[in-house]
């Protein structure tokens, strides 16, 4: 029970801060400055949503890692087994991670006038500093160092597409309206555009990584290449949707009433899809890469 509750908060934890980095991406990057302000306050739930979601599931992945180290579930409110933890390499970076949570969370209360500015930082703080963890943090020294560096830009890359989707969609919606129909086709035209750089990003470092943890053998009677396999074919096929979306659909808007919709519906199916990507390596990332 114990290991399936921290299976659940990393995958809630990773998918939160790619949420909020693509979001912040979108509405603060992406999209002309005229409509930032008005894309910022229809995505507000779910950015806000991802501040408190990330800060919560960080604090609480601490306890379970403590009660997997202890003796189960009493554990996780130990503060002797949390101090153990703690002088674990998976506790000198975690405790950054909850501290950049928690001080997310206060910017968030506190409004300031560069909020997503700001947001977008600290979600790409964290995820970088996901990748002193895991099997990413497995090798020592210069190699040690590429690898943590390599699969941080994984981690960037995965957010900034999957955490872009939602806002894409709503950019999408927005376009129907002749008030918004402009800037909302910019936004997307941008999202698309860059949209290449993080998914050639995503694929290039998924698999440098995987040749740095498995080599070139794959050992299919292993449930972490089993899972990794999944991964993969996930992602092949959001690849897919991606690029059917874009050079397909999109080119017929004008012409195809259907395509609109389509495209929609394809790309709800994107996200399900990086959903089901997030939990497979929420799973697999804990066991032993043999």
């Amino acid at each position: 029970m114990l290991p399936s509750f921290y299976i659940a908060l990393r995958f809630i934890h990773f998918s939160a801060l790619m949420v909020l980095l693509g979001s912040t991406i979108s509405c603060s990057v992406l999209a002309p400055q005229s409509f930032q302000p008005v894309l910022i306050r229809r995505l507000k739930w779910l950015w806000q949503s991802a501040v408190w979601l990330a800060m919560l599931s960080g604090v609480l992945l601490l306890c379970a890692q403590a009660g997997m180290m202890g003796s189960g579930w009493p554990d996780t409110i130990n503060p002797e087994i949390w101090l153990a933890v703690l002088g674990t390499r998976f506790g000198s970076v975690w405790i950054w991670q909850i501290l950049l949570g928690v001080v997310t969370v206060v910017v968030l209360l506190l409004k300031p006038r560069n909020l997503q500015s700001m947001m977008l930082l600290f979600a790409a703080a964290q995820l970088i500093l996901l990748a002193g963890v895991g099997h990413a943090a497995m090798r020592e020294g210069f190699y040690g160092g590429v690898q943590r560096l390599n699969h941080a830009v994984h981690l960037l890359g995965a957010g900034w597409w999957v955490g872009g989707l939602l806002p894409l969609i709503m950019c999408m919606r927005m376009a129907r309206k002749p008030r918004w129909r402009g800037a909302a086709i910019i936004a997307m035209m941008r999202f698309s555009r860059y949209g290449h750089l993080a998914v050639a990003a995503v694929l290039l470092s998924g698999l440098i990584n995987s040749l740095m943890i498995l080599g070139w053998s794959l050992p299919l009677e292993s449930g972490y290449v089993r899972f990794l396999l999944v991964k993969v074919v996930f992602v092949a096929v959001m690849v897919i949707i991606a690029l059917y979306n874009r050079y397909f659909l999109v080119p017929r808007f004008n012409r195809s009433p259907t395509a609109t919709k389509q495209f929609i519906q394809l790309t709800w199916l994107e996200i399900i899809l990086s959903m089901a990507v997030i939990l497979a390596v929420s799973i697999f990332a804990t066991w032993e890469p043999y």
